[in-house]
């Protein structure tokens, strides 16, 4: 059987059930939510009859192309019509996708739960792990073939039927809780807004940020031109500067604690949902033969379990502990010598603004002061360059065009990658671009969505549509197709949108992720681009993160949105020395997550009903600056661990495992050349093409020659 045999055939199927597209250009405008449901359940009808032809294939002919890469495409088709469904929930949510998604998740859920409980298809696998031709598989063929077999055992193929049928209504269940409690963060986060009539309580806020609100606030009918109103959202561009910068503390505690509502309250409380999820892991983990969930869902990550995962949390702590109480009192220290009076403790809405006063007393360095050296658009095109220089890639934008619903069957639009006219994309102002190799060969595309809207999740994210493969035989290169998204300062009034610092990083942070996508050149579909184990996942992303620092980097893409200067070196003096202001608050922050997150899977998952907010602040003592109001904990609003059935549970610590990577990785770009194009190729050729081909400690080693060295990251910290 071929095992790349595609879905549908005919035009005319494609344009009647437009979730189901083979085009490797989506027309967006077609993927309306009343054709979601039945294209949907029309995926998971072709899906079984795929997996049916699969299992009936004969025993004694048995390959890894027809086990291992035919296993992979049963369920691609469904994968990437389901995965559109998702894409639009993040990015364009609406009453009408939000109830198709709801109405099909048990159904999706249900179907992917049965795969590694079938137990004909359990029984296919493990025949053919014992053919000689398996025994005899070698480096990433042998890789997938064991990882596949460790899969199916995690997911409970060797469990009893009773168990099987109890495993298959907790992944149901799962799916319908993490997806009410992502919508409760996102209906939460735009259910607030404030008006602000007078321009004198906005003493303090940055230039930058009144001009958005006053726009923000026109664009929803507050105010006029003449007689202006400020409107302010939960949003993260328009929350940060009103915590750190604005005079105003009425204003500044008025935002905290609406942002401390969001997934708070009786309309979109996530607190049972929290206890739900936590419950419905632990029993999935028990069944599964581990105590608790960070056990089971370790097992397929470099930190191995729980406890070594906690003891690399509690470790860095202790590096930590100190530096980030004397930065806590030298905070209170600054606030009390300022205003004449005793140190005391904040409360939560003063802690940003004070750290940034200090910030600027101690380094003469405001934040806001390298926005003009970063329009969004000289950044892109300054990272594109980074990328094609270090990477010896090419990235070229090709036009978009946002069509309202159906008009692309009358509008001339690229459905594939040699095609000419516009890219149709699913909002205004996304972009789309094209990724080929040192020899001109396409490898990929992908859509860049950078600016916030009501209709999109917040945070920043990368993804992907289609999973590229390399040529293989009788196969052609298969395109990657991935999308980078993100909530950062919008253009106003006609003006570039003037970026952070901050929101440099974070652009660069989600690239890394692309790359590695894009990149990826495993012929294994589950073992390619960013498919790798979730403590290995961030290196990419975090690396590319610290050419945002370096000035030989820097000045490919910072610079002024007038006059094209680069950054002057004043301020770029500044920058570097104002780097690691707090940076043991910063990494006690990140602590804090990882620690929440495993305390709360391995010790407290069946505590249903405790009191959350009491819990969280004793899991977190001596990881949380004390103030004077207690802060509500974090799990109703922490997305990363509750908004999806995994997602990073158990996982948060991921974030800094992976810095330790990125950090010392990094030396050797430092010691051998920023801009050094052996270094990337090399970077590119042994990590961001491997995928999970082979163990992320080896491909490490392959980079580096040695083991990681944690040292570097306290370096770069200041901590060491």
């Amino acid at each position: 059987m071929a095992w790349w045999r595609p879905l549908f055939l005919t035009n005319d199927f494609i344009m009647s059930q437009p979730f189901l597209t083979d085009d490797y250009h989506i027309r967006w405008s077609t993927l309306q939510p009343e054709h979601a449901e039945a294209d949907i359940r029309a995926a998971l009808r072709e899906s079984e009859e795929r997996m049916e032809e699969f299992l009936s294939q004969d025993r004694g002919k048995l390959s890894f192309d027809s086990v291992i890469l035919a296993l992979n495409e049963v369920t691609r088709p469904l994968n990437e019509a389901w995965g559109l469904v998702q894409h639009l929930d993040a990015l364009c949510n609406s009453p009408a996708l939000r109830e198709a998604q709801n109405k099909l998740l048990p159904e999706v859920s249900a179907f992917f739960a049965k795969i590694p409980l079938n137990e004909t298809l359990w029984d296919l696998l493990l025949t053919y792990s014992k053919t000689d031709e398996a025994k005899n598989l070698t480096g990433c063929r042998r890789r997938a073939l064991e990882e596949e077999v460790e899969g199916f055992r995690q997911h409970g193929a060797e469990l009893p039927a009773a168990q099987k049928a109890r495993l298959e209504e907790i992944e149901s269940a799962l799916s319908q809780a993490t997806q009410k409690y992502s919508e409760n963060v996102l209906d939460s986060t735009n259910a607030w807004e404030l008006i602000v009539d007078d321009l004198e309580k906005l003493r303090g806020l940055p230039a930058s940020a009144i001009d958005a609100a006053r726009e923000d606030a026109m664009t929803k009918g507050h105010g006029t031109a003449e007689a202006p109103s400020y409107r302010f959202t939960l949003k993260a561009p328009s929350l940060f500067p009103v915590l750190e910068y604005l005079e105003d503390e009425s204003i500044r505690r008025q935002a905290w604690e609406a942002s401390a509502m969001i997934g708070r309250g009786e309309k979109y409380d996530n607190t049972e949902l929290v206890w739900e999820i936590l419950r419905l892991r632990h029993e999935k983990a028990q069944m599964l033969g581990k105590p608790h969930f960070a056990d089971h869902i370790l097992q397929q990550r470099m930190a191995r379990n729980g406890s070594a995962a906690l003891r690399f949390i509690e470790d860095l702590h202790a590096r930590v502990a100190a530096p980030f109480q004397r930065e806590t009192i030298s905070l209170q220290e600054f606030r009390a010598d300022q205003e004449h009076r005793a140190a005391d403790l904040f409360e939560p809405w003063q802690v940003a603004f004070w750290a940034e006063k200090q910030r600027r007393a101690e380094y003469d360095f405001d934040p806001e002061e390298l926005r003009p050296w970063f329009p969004m658009d000289r950044v892109l095109s300054g990272m594109f360059r980074l990328a094609e220089k270090i990477f010896d890639l090419r990235i070229v934008e090709r036009d978009a065009v946002y069509l309202e619903a159906d008009a692309s069957e009358s509008t001339h639009v690229s459905c594939q990658p040699q095609e000419t006219g516009p890219v149709e994309v699913w909002a205004p102002g996304v972009k789309f671009y094209e990724v080929r190799n040192e020899k001109g060969t396409q490898i990929g595309g992908f859509y860049a969505d950078w600016h916030p809207r009501d209709s999109k999740r917040g945070g920043a994210w990368m993804n992907y549509l289609r999973m590229g493969l390399p040529p293989s035989g009788e196969r052609d290169r298969r395109l990657h197709l991935g999308l980078i998204c993100g909530n950062m300062t919008p253009p106003i009034e006609g003006q570039p949108a003037l970026l952070t610092h901050d929101e440099v990083c974070t652009v660069f942070h989600e690239f890394g992720h692309l790359l590695h996508q894009l990149l990826g050149a495993v012929e294994v579909p589950s073992l390619n681009g960013v498919n790798v184990y979730w403590d290995f996942v961030e290196l990419p992303s975090q690396l590319m993160e610290n050419f945002c620092w370096e000035r030989e980097s820097l000045d490919l893409f910072a610079r002024h949105h007038q006059t094209g200067e680069p950054v002057p070196q004043r301020l770029f003096k500044k920058l570097v020395a104002a780097r690691n202001f707090r940076s043991a608050s910063a990494m006690m922050r990140q602590l804090a997550f990882g620690k929440l997150d495993l305390e709360l899977h391995m010790k407290h998952a069946t505590e249903e009903g405790a009191d959350l907010d009491a819990l969280s602040r004793r899991i977190l003592e001596g990881y949380v600056m004390p103030l004077k109001t207690d802060p509500p904990s974090m799990a109703r609003r922490f997305g990363h661990l509750f908004s999806s059935p995994v997602g990073y549970a158990a996982g948060y610590y991921s974030y800094k495992w992976a810095e330790v990577l990125d950090a010392d990785a990094f030396t050797r770009f430092q010691r051998e050349g920023v801009l050094n194009a052996e270094v990337g190729r090399e970077f590119r050729d042994k990590i961001l093409s491997k995928g999970n081909s082979e163990e992320p400690a080896q491909l490490f080693r392959d980079f580096m020659g040695r083991d990681p060295d944690s040292t570097a990251l306290l370096v770069r910290s200041g901590l060491a």
